[in-house]
């Protein structure tokens, strides 16, 4: 069944179930005479006389290249040929299905002068399962992503290539098994295809909702690290974070609160604990992660926004104004995947902390060194502390910004660009990182808690542990340890683990 999508309109809600779910999608069918309007404005004026840009003239530097009507449909097949210039690994299929649905978005606000038969066509694709090989590389999120956005175009028009039922094949071959036919690109049709943010927007999305996903399992190991650490939850008190007034602070404290209530190890410390304050990665859980929380919060909303916009060029306006403009440049997409990339190297950073707080004696409060019941004779989580801190290492030199670099492309008519595309598709590894990191966290915490025993931790967080032992046993012996890494870092990633620890948290509001 797909999901009926109303241009302009649509939520981060609606765009994470199609990235994580494969649903289909469809434009609300009351959209259509808007769009076909501005395809017949478009038609018309490549048989006029006036030049338009990308209707009858050549592209970027070419612009002054006047191009007769009958030259129309090469023109734009030249430009979707010469522009699937990528190169590196595809897409996964996931995220190159979530940038045609934003296409579709942005076609069907009835700016860009397409025809509905373009339109019909990527929502049969998506409904058939054809979807485009597109190379990572090649965009520097400017003109719009041309080189991804003309690699998905190609198979439309029966070049390039596709996967479908589980098999690469040119885009013809996929086109003509799913049942379809390609078409035959009109005015402009090219250039509205291939200008645009969506794979930048596509990619950054695909790093939100899962830096969102890891914010909450944030939350949960640093319950857990708290509790094994026998740290205060009293810093979690409601009205420390009121008086600061920063909501994302308040909600992550509530968290906190409710994942540590009725544990028996606070109980066991609240009284003639010699501590009087614990360190800053236990300490300030709320003001970090609630700095994240208000920063993915914002930065979702900016994504959502350009999910829903129109980024190709020209656009039709009204009856008789085809303006020229600039909406393909996707400086807003680079600074929110820039600041994306910050709040995954922060998360990183102080659950990294809390892994080698728990592993040290000097800090862990009466724990073993290095989590193990026989230390010396084994190491216990000595080494996977170390694997945590070159993963935090290796996420703090992603966090760089991309956004500050630029460099002159099209013979300096596109002199500055974005760099949009990579600075999205770095957050995919970043995030891969960052659940490794957590998920090393979780075995340290859930270790910690268990070497509490007789005492337990409160329900929640015991609930996660009984999770992670489905998995992973604890660790009494030194054993081949990278396998319950790897298994680690798959569980955190899985949304059964905020089940069972009953962690809820809005992105949306």
């Amino acid at each position: 069944m797909s999901m009926i999508l109303q241009p302009g309109q649509v939520s981060l809600t609606q765009l994470e179930e199609i990235f994580r779910t494969a649903t289909p999608a469809k434009l609300d069918p009351d959209v259509k005479p808007a769009v076909e309007r501005a395809a017949s404005i478009i038609a018309k004026a490549a048989k006029g006389e006036p030049a338009v840009y990308g209707v009858n003239t050549g592209f970027g530097k070419l612009a002054k290249t006047r191009i007769a009507v009958e030259d129309a449909a090469t023109l734009q097949r030249n430009l979707i040929l010469s522009h699937a210039s990528g190169v590196g690994e595809p897409l996964a299929a996931n995220i190159v299905r979530l940038m045609m649905v934003l296409k579709l978005l942005s076609l069907g606000r009835g700016a860009s002068g397409v025809r509905w038969e373009l339109i019909e066509l990527i929502e049969n694709m998506l409904e058939k399962g054809v979807t485009p090989m597109v190379p990572g590389q090649g965009s520097v999120g400017a003109s719009g992503d041309l080189a991804p956005l003309a690699h998905m175009t190609a198979v439309m028009i029966g070049e390039g290539e596709a996967f479908y039922q589980g098999q690469r094949m040119s885009g013809a071959d996929a086109l003509k098994s799913a049942g379809l036919t390609p078409v035959v690109l009109g005015p402009k049709e090219g250039l509205a295809m291939i200008n645009g943010t969506q794979t930048s927007t596509a990619l950054a999305l695909a790093g939100l909702f899962e830096a969102w996903h890891l914010a909450k399992i944030s939350l949960l190991t640093g319950a857990m690290s708290t509790d094994a650490a026998m740290g205060s939850n009293a810093p979690f008190h409601e009205m420390i974070q009121t008086l600061r007034g920063h909501q994302g602070q308040i909600d992550a404290a509530a968290q906190l609160r409710a994942l540590l209530s009725g544990s028996q190890i606070r109980d066991s410390h609240l009284e003639n604990d010699e501590r009087v304050q614990d360190p800053y990665c236990l300490r300030c859980q709320p003001q970090v992660m609630g700095a994240v929380i208000g920063l993915l919060r914002q930065l979702g909303d900016t994504l959502r926004v350009e999910a829903n916009a129109v980024t190709d060029n020209p656009l039709v306006v009204s009856e008789d104004e085809i303006i020229s403009g600039g909406n393909f440049h996707a400086e807003p997409v680079a600074f929110a995947a820039d600041q994306i990339a910050l709040a995954i190297s922060e998360m990183g950073a102080i659950a990294q902390r809390r892994i080698a707080l728990l592993v040290d004696p000097a800090l862990s409060f009466g724990l073993p060194a290095f989590l193990t019941p026989n230390p010396g004779l084994n190491s216990g989580f000595m080494i996977a502390e170390v694997t945590s801190a070159a993963l935090m290492s290796e996420n703090k030199q992603k966090a760089a910004p991309c956004s500050v670099d630029s460099t002159p492309t099209s013979a300096n008519q596109e002199d500055h660009v974005s760099m949009a595309c990579h600075a999205a598709r770095r957050l995919l590894d970043m995030n891969q990182n960052l659940s490794h990191i957590l998920g090393i966290e979780l075995l340290s915490a859930a270790q910690g808690i268990r070497l509490r025993a007789p005492l337990t931790t409160s329900a929640p967080l015991q609930a996660a542990i009984e999770a992670v032992q489905h998995e992973v046993s604890a660790l009494d012996d030194d054993r081949y340890i990278s396998p319950d890494l790897v298994k680690a870092g798959q569980l955190v990633q899985q949304p059964h683990l905020l089940a069972a620890a009953h962690i809820d948290l809005a992105l949306e509001a």
